[in-house]
């Protein structure tokens, strides 16, 4: 077996190689991707301090125009208005609508988060219950009936019971 020794040296060396080169590789590729990142990132930020400086421009030729008119402080106050209700709407906008239930749409507590999109069938109302008044619907859970939940759906996480 001794001249299969020098053979698993030279496997050795190989892989080694080949890693040197596969991180090589991936790094160069991560350093061309984050130089593109960084400049798309630049010319956002770039983008965004000029609209900043038009709006800027905007809302003083808007408090201005109003100046002929108005007294200045009546002018300026106008324009503060203005822009604080467009701020409030914005806002608005970009807020997101709470569900009325407390939860996210499509999902039911206890089955993942606001990142399931995964629709929860409704569970049917309970049938009366045997022995009970007529016409009565149990307020409770009844005993012996399993509420429905999708257990076919593999997105949606289950409880191990």
């Amino acid at each position: 077996m001794k001249p299969l020794d020098h053979l698993e040296h030279l496997d050795k060396h190989l892989v080694d190689e080949l890693a040197q080169v596969a991180r090589e590789t991936v790094r160069d590729e991560l350093r061309e991707q984050t130089r593109k990142q960084r400049r798309k990132a630049a010319l956002y930020a770039a983008s965004g301090a000029l609209a900043l400086y038009a709006g800027a421009a905007l809302a003083l030729a808007v408090g201005l125009a109003l100046a002929l008119v108005l007294p200045d402080w009546a002018a300026a106050l106008i324009t503060a208005v203005i822009l604080a209700v467009l701020a409030y709407v914005l806002r608005g906008t970009a807020k997101p609508s709470k569900p009325r239930g407390g939860h996210a749409a499509g999902t039911a507590p206890g089955h993942g988060g606001a990142d399931r999109t995964a629709p929860v069938p409704p569970i049917p109302p309970a049938p009366p219950v045997a022995g009970g008044p007529t016409g009565t619907v149990p307020s409770g859970p009844t005993p012996g009936i399993v509420p429905p939940r999708p257990a076919d759906d593999p997105d949606v996480p289950h409880p191990r019971s």
